[in-house]
């Protein structure tokens, strides 16, 4: 049996980078590989619609769903499918985003071939996801899940520079620098009912992230665990040569973990694949590993 029974390309068609092209050249590419193959189009028109296009593509038969974007827009297409709950439903994605850390720390052959291969042999590949739940004070729980990382502390701050200044070598250099500059740790109380302030707070499903930062030496994610990266707060200083040391000889092994939970205690940003999300004050954070829960082609 064939892996799949049709192609579903998401992709953003007002997107500042080149989504839409890539999307037209995928699909022309596909269509002249494989031409008995269904392929549908499927643009989106606002914030969170890709998985929306994703869960409803995903809910029966054999789709593949491609995301043609960077890692926010991938997230929201992993989502739908985890919403739509069909274990026949395969995800993708093509890189057209400013990191693309997802595609870069997977990539095992071009996404074209990737997908001949599947077809020709009916194989696929499954990668794990960290599951998110957030409780706020007082509130009902709700649950998203990521296929590459989840930070809070210094790496989101930066984030939401980067957004504000616009993205781009040079301005994000800047937005960089600013981020650091007005970063401040952040207590958080630990299952253990300790508090600690932290820097950085990064739970990884892959090995690296933001171009060039080496997270550890032996994450995979397809490992059934998560790499948990704690930089308990010190000097700017330290936590400077702790960047240029990710961003030149990584940061070496990291402890695997399979669940980890805390509550912060101040209001703040989590980046989760590249989309910022603002938690209140009070706010419980679990994640925890779901195995093999994303089909891809490999």
């Amino acid at each position: 049996m064939a892996a799949f029974d049709r192609i579903v390309i998401v992709f953003n068609p007002h997107s500042t980078g080149d989504a839409p092209t890539l999307a037209r050249e995928l699909r022309d590419d596909l269509a002249e590989q494989h031409p008995d193959l269904p392929l549908e189009m499927a643009p989106t028109e606002r914030a969170g619609h890709g998985r929306e296009l994703a869960a409803a593509a995903a809910r029966d038969g054999r789709p593949l769903v491609v995301s043609v974007s960077g890692d926010g827009g991938y997230n929201d297409v992993v989502n739908g499918l985890m919403d739509a709950g069909n274990p026949d439903a395969v995800a993708a994605v093509r890189g057209a985003g400013n990191a693309n850390d997802h595609r870069r720390a997977t990539k095992r052959r071009p996404l074209d071939a990737a997908i001949t291969h599947a077809l020709r042999t009916g194989k696929t590949a499954r990668f794990d996801l960290l599951r998110l739940t957030l409780t706020p004070a007082g509130g009902e729980p709700v649950v998203r899940y990521a296929h590459s990382y989840i930070g809070l502390g210094i790496t989101p701050v930066v984030a939401v520079d980067i957004e504000e200044g616009g993205k781009g070598s040079w301005r994000e250099i800047v937005a960089v620098v600013r981020g650091f500059r007005r970063f401040r740790p952040f207590p958080v109380d630990l299952a253990d009912g300790s508090r600690i302030e932290v820097d950085s707070l990064l739970y990884a499903n892959i090995d690296r992230m933001a171009k060039v930062d080496t997270l550890s030496d032996d994450g995979r994610p397809d490992d059934g665990e998560f790499e948990l990266v704690l930089l308990p707060h010190h000097s700017k200083l330290r936590v400077l040569l702790t960047a240029l040391r990710s961003a030149t000889v990584g940061l070496g092994p990291q402890p695997h973990e399979t669940h980890h939970e805390l509550t912060i205690r101040s209001p703040m940003p989590l980046q989760l694949d590249g989309e910022l999300v603002e938690l209140d004050a009070d706010t419980h954070v679990a994640v925890d590993i779901a195995a093999g829960a994303l089909r891809t082609v490999g």
